[in-house]
């Protein structure tokens, strides 16, 4: 079984990157400036600005 790649505010960072705010279907079309936040393994993520977002590390985020 593999590691989440879905964060909500409140969970911890499993690794250490830059994490993107995404929709919940995994991409960015139709967020404008979404926010981007470099988090260390083991720190907070902070809630997200739209109840349909979550936070994805950015390395795994697709435009499409």
């Amino acid at each position: 079984m593999g590691e989440r790649s879905k964060f909500r505010g409140g969970d911890k960072a499993p690794n250490n990157g830059i994490y993107i705010e995404v929709g919940e279907n995994d991409h960015i079309m139709g967020i404008q400036d979404p926010h981007q936040i470099t988090m260390k393994a083991g720190d907070t993520f902070p809630d997200v600005s739209n109840e349909d977002r979550v936070w994805k590390n950015k390395r795994h985020v697709q435009p499409k």
